[in-house]
């Protein structure tokens, strides 16, 4: 399963990637107008997916007694509050950079039993009060795809190419 969440982790990066260059080649104000989801705009989406992926590390650092130095990175990267100005979000690009190789760090460094490492839960209603480290990268990784989605619809709608939504060969475990 391991290899799964190392699949996983290296293509988010690149989706990430993906995204970030196709955001760049619009202007701050394109970037920054309220196209009608939860969290108004193109940037406030991409921030979200950030801002997800350092809660959920975090979580999962916890979970396996903080000492995951996989991890460490995550502490010098700072998730943007509100509109962004174009120099915040030149930074956005580095902030993912450093969540994203944290991430495939950390899934990298992980053994089989740490997938069944339970996770402490502050949602769900205490029902089920944790749930296996395994779990969490899945919700992770089924965030980071919601979001992409959601920016997807909204170049499509723009009438912006976009392709970033299937898994490159290039990521398959070598057998």
């Amino acid at each position: 399963m391991k290899e799964l969440f190392i699949t996983f982790a290296k293509y988010n990066k690149e989706a990430n990637k993906a995204v970030c260059a196709i955001l760049d080649g619009l202007s701050n104000d394109e970037r920054e107008k309220d196209r009608g989801s939860y969290y108004k705009s193109l940037s406030g989406l991409f921030v979200h997916i950030l801002g997800g992926t350092v809660f959920i590390l975090g979580m999962l650092k916890e979970a396996l007694g903080g000492s995951q130095s996989a991890l460490s990175a995550l502490e010098s990267v700072t998730v943007p509050q509100g509109g962004l100005n174009a120099e915040q979000w030149k930074a956005l690009g580095a902030a993912f950079e450093k969540a994203d190789d944290a991430y495939i760090h950390f899934v990298s460094s992980l053994k089989e039993e740490d997938l069944k490492a339970p996770v402490k839960l502050s949602w769900y209603k205490g029902n089920p009060p944790s749930v296996p480290v395994a779990f969490m990268l899945q919700q992770l990784i089924s965030h980071g795809n919601h979001h992409r989605g959601q920016i997807s619809q909204i170049l499509d709608s723009l009438k912006i190419d976009n392709d970033y939504s299937g898994i490159a060969p290039a990521f398959v475990p070598k057998l």
